[in-house]
């Protein structure tokens, strides 16, 4: 089954980061939307997750959550806009761990109100590849 495009635009390499890294789309997110490489880290990957949020990637959010608790589909609402996003911190989720946790704020637009959503996420590795699995209860 082909994989749908992205719901919204995405950026050109050399813009900002969606993520607010400091880096270019090129060199943060684009590679590991696009299937070029796989993020490292559970940091990445939940950075790379909100990046497919704000352009709308359903193919790449279902492909990167993990099997146990991935929903058999996902529908974005196109009036929400992401605008930024602040990593509070993390627990293990390195290179040689094999789960992790990642606290965040992303905050977004929605019918001209402002808001935030506040996680805590678990991940999980797989291999080499990292996976969302939920919220921390």
């Amino acid at each position: 089954m082909p994989t749908p495009p992205p719901v919204f635009s995405q950026p050109r390499p050399n813009d900002r980061c969606p993520c607010l890294s400091g880096a270019t789309f090129g060199e943060c997110c684009g590679p590991y939307l696009d299937g070029a490489a796989d993020a490292p880290t559970a940091v990445q990957l939940m950075r790379s997750r909100y990046t497919a949020f704000v352009v709308g990637d359903v193919a790449y959010l279902l492909s990167t959550w993990h099997p146990s608790t991935r929903p058999a589909a996902l529908e974005l609402d196109p009036a929400m806009r992401w605008y930024r996003l602040d990593v509070l911190r993390r627990e293990r989720g390195g290179p040689l761990d094999r789960d992790g946790v990642v606290e965040f704020r992303a905050f977004y637009r929605r019918d001209g109100a402002r808001g935030e959503q506040h996680e805590v996420s678990s991940f999980a590795r797989e291999g080499r590849r990292w996976r969302y699995v939920s919220p921390v209860a």
